[in-house]
C-alpha cells in the first residue's frame, strides 16, 4: 500500500463508512446499469423474445433492484474494507479537498497502460491460441453499434469492480481475517483471495459466452485463464492503489476489447 501522502489508506486509518464515498460509487453504479442496458439488448436479441411484462417496465424494474442491491454490496464493502486498509483513497481525498491533480494523472496513465495491455493480450489470445480449440468470442462483440459498445464499458469499469472487487475480494480478505484473529491482511492472504476471486471473475462470463456457444471444457478454461488474468490485474491495483485503480484499468481494457480492436478486426 502507497504511503499515506499518496491519499492511499493505512489499516485502521479508517473505521466506518464515508457516506459521501458511498454516495458516489452508489451513483456511478446506477449509471452503470443504464449503460450496459442497450448492448445487452441487442447482443441478446432481447426485441424479439416474448416479455413476460412491457419493456419499459421490466427496465424499471431491472433498474430499481440493480440500484438497491448495490447499495447493500457497496455499503458492506466500505464498512469491510475500511477495517482491512482497502477503499477508494483517490475519492476520499477529492472529496476532502485534497486532491492532487499530477498524481492522479500519472496513476491513471499507468492504469489505463496496463488494463490496455490486458484487453490487447485477452484479444490475441482468444483470436490466435485458443482458436485453434474453440470458436472465439470476441467476434460476437462487433455485433452491436460502438456507442453501445462504449457505454458497456462503464458497466464493466463501475459495476463489475464494486461487486467484485471492493465486495467480493474485500469479503474473501475479511473472512479470513476474522478466522486469523488479526485485522491485518497479509500477502498471503492477499494474494490467496486475489486467484480465488479472479477464478470467480473467470466463470462469471461464461452466462453471456453460453448465449453464443456449448459451454465446454476448453471454453471453461479460456473464460478462466483469459478472464482470470485480467481478474488478478485488477484486484492487485484494488489492493495497492485503491478501487479507482482497479475502475480504469478495466475500463481502459474494456474500451480495447469490445470498442477498438473488434472494429479493426
Amino acid at each position: 500500500m502507497a504511503d499515506s501522502d499518496s491519499g492511499m489508506l493505512q489499516p485502521w486509518q479508517a473505521k466506518r463508512v464515508d457516506w459521501r464515498v458511498f454516495a458516489c460509487l452508489l451513483a456511478a453504479s446506477v449509471v452503470g446499469q443504464i449503460a450496459v442496458i442497450p448492448y445487452a439488448f441487442t447482443l441478446l436479441n432481447v426485441s424479439a423474445r416474448p416479455m413476460p411484462v412491457p419493456l419499459p417496465v421490466a427496465v424499471a424494474i431491472q433498474i430499481v433492484w440493480g440500484t438497491v442491491l448495490s447499495a447493500v454490496v457497496i455499503l458492506l464493502g466500505l464498512l469491510m474494507a475500511a477495517r482491512l486498509g482497502l477503499g477508494t483513497p483517490w475519492l476520499k481525498v477529492w472529496l476532502d479537498g485534497r486532491f492532487d491533480r499530477q498524481r492522479f494523472a500519472r496513476m491513471t496513465a499507468f492504469c489505463a497502460l496496463l488494463g490496455a495491455l490486458g484487453g490487447a493480450a485477452v484479444f490475441v489470445l482468444d483470436r490466435y491460441a485458443f482458436a485453434i480449440f474453440v470458436e472465439p468470442i470476441t467476434p460476437f462483440q462487433q455485433t452491436p453499434p460502438v456507442w453501445q459498445r462504449v457505454l458497456v464499458s462503464l458497466y464493466g469499469g463501475i459495476n463489475e469492480e464494486v461487486y467484485l472487487r471492493l465486495f467480493l475480494l474485500t469479503l474473501v480478505v475479511w473472512l479470513w481475517s476474522k478466522i486469523r484473529k488479526h485485522p491485518a491482511p497479509t500477502d498471503l492472504q492477499m494474494w490467496t483471495a486475489i486467484m480465488l476471486v479472479s477464478i470467480v471473475f473467470g466463470l462469471g462470463h461464461l452466462p453471456m459466452t453460453a448465449q453464443f456457444m456449448p459451454i465446454t471444457p476448453i471454453v471453461v478454461i479460456r473464460a478462466i485463464v483469459l478472464n482470470g488474468v485480467l481478474g488478478v490485474l485488477y484486484s492487485w491495483l484494488y489492493w495497492r492503489q485503491g478501487l479507482e485503480s482497479a475502475m480504469i484499468a478495466h475500463f481502459s481494457t474494456d474500451i480495447i476489447l469490445h470498442v477498438l480492436l473488434p472494429s479493426l478486426a
